[in-house]
């Protein structure tokens, strides 16, 4: 059986639960050097102990703790091959109701914590020529969010510099991909609130586990994926296929 991440170092934001720390198992599993980042830290450091990995304390609106976590991995292993933009928030208010601080600090989280930690490992995959920059977007950068205003604009902007940062990267052998999950059997689900409406609204007619969407995480990882770039992978159950 292949080691479909043999060899490659990898970084995850948000890995101390959820879809991150089973993106974290599954890509330890298939025999990446996996390095954890979350704010999290009593249940990031239960986990980078469990796999024999490193965890960071890091908060993704800030270019100095991305800037310094990045260099700790180039200094102690000379590249940095794969990193899985995982950390989000949710906030759920319309429009109306959504005051200036609470969308800024969605957009901060959400799409400035994954502007700044591509523009923090970009340089160095141009340098080695290669890389994958998975971003974690959701259905609602597909389609309007009503009732998440701040949520659904920080996911349609992850899904926007997903494909100009392709664009950019493409030519010196660095891939950016996107993924959108529906229902997904984590925390943030139960603070959308209703998730039994989502789930029945999909087709599949049940969450996802949250190892379903690392499957997908790891395929654009991996080499697998060397075609890809620039693309959008739901993992929705059909949802938006409605």
């Amino acid at each position: 059986m292949s080691i479909r991440l043999n060899n490659k170092v990898c970084l995850i934001t948000g890995a101390a639960k959820g879809q991150g720390a089973a993106e974290a198992r599954l890509f330890s599993a298939e025999g990446a050097t996996v390095w954890l980042a979350d704010v999290t830290a009593n249940a990031g450091e239960r986990l980078a102990s469990e796999l024999g990995c490193e965890f960071r304390m890091l908060d993704v609106t800030q270019q100095g703790q991305w800037q310094a976590v990045v260099d700790e991995i180039i200094d102690t292993h000379g590249r940095l091959d794969v990193l899985i933009n995982n950390a989000g928030i949710f906030r759920a208010n319309r429009l109306i109701d959504t005051s200036l601080e609470e969308f800024h600090q969605v957009m901060d989280v959400n799409a400035t914590g994954v502007f700044l930690g591509m523009r923090a490992v970009a340089p160095y995959m141009k340098k080695a020529r290669a890389g994958a920059i998975v971003n974690i977007s959701s259905v609602a950068g597909m389609v309007a969010a009503a009732g998440a205003f701040a949520y659904g604009a920080s996911k349609w902007a992850v899904r926007g510099m997903t494909k100009t940062a392709a664009i950019e990267l493409a030519r010196s052998g660095v891939r950016v991909n996107s993924i959108h999950p529906g229902a997904i059997d984590t925390d943030m689900l139960v603070e959308v609130g209703q998730p039994e409406k989502l789930v029945s609204r999909t087709p599949i007619n049940r969450a996802a586990a949250p190892e379903e969407v690392a499957n997908m995480a790891l395929f654009l990882a991996s080499d697998e994926s060397s075609y890809s770039t620039g693309s959008e992978f739901l993992i929705d159950g059909g949802l938006l296929a409605l």
